[in-house]
């Protein structure tokens, strides 16, 4: 006798932007489309649906994920970040700002993805994480310089069909340079 089938749906609770969403999902949704299509969080953006692009990146625990490739189920108890959640209510993000001040979108349509990927290749950079593009890899040689081959190494899985990467690399950098002072400020007054 063949074993029962079992559910294809399950309830999960997503936590996104610091809210708490219970959804019913079929096991095979992504994150993306719970995010756009359930949930109606739409600065996530549907590109490639591969993985590929980029314009669906979202943070999960700070770090940066495809929300295309990872499934909602898989993020239950996690902590997820979009585009609309990276401000601080009316004050942008440095790096929103610096996107802002910078010119660093054309058709905007790659843009949520592209901060939130600089957000993170920030965190990663300040934590002494190593790219293809550093010289020397050892922790002990601490985090390389943010050149713009690092910035344009690290930000290379987010594609801008408008070819807006100069500007994005110089956004990059100069959100860096914000959170750099912000740490140095801070360890002053310490």
């Amino acid at each position: 006798m063949a074993p029962a089938p079992t559910s294809t749906y399950s309830a999960i609770t997503l936590n996104i932007n610091g809210e708490k969403y219970p959804l019913t999902v079929d096991h095979r949704t992504t994150l993306l489309d719970a995010l756009r299509e359930r949930l109606d969080l739409t600065g996530t953006k549907k590109g490639c649906d591969q993985g590929q692009c980029g314009a669906c990146t979202v943070l999960l625990d700070r770090r940066r994920a495809v929300s295309c490739l990872h499934l909602a189920v898989a993020a239950e108890g996690r902590e997820i970040t979009t585009i609309e959640g990276v401000a601080d209510g009316e004050r942008l993000h440095p790096v929103q700002q610096a996107f802002l001040d910078l010119d660093g979108y054309q058709c905007g349509y790659c843009t949520p993805g592209q901060i939130c990927s600089a957000i993170a290749v920030i965190e990663e950079h300040a934590a002494g994480w190593p790219s293809a593009a550093t010289d020397d890899v050892r922790p002990a040689a601490g985090p390389p310089p943010l050149t713009d081959d690092e910035i344009r190494e690290r930000m290379s899985g987010n594609l801008c069909r408008c070819g807006a990467y100069v500007s994005i690399v110089r956004a990059v950098a100069q959100a860096a340079a914000v959170r750099a002072e912000g740490d140095e400020t801070a360890e002053a007054a310490a």
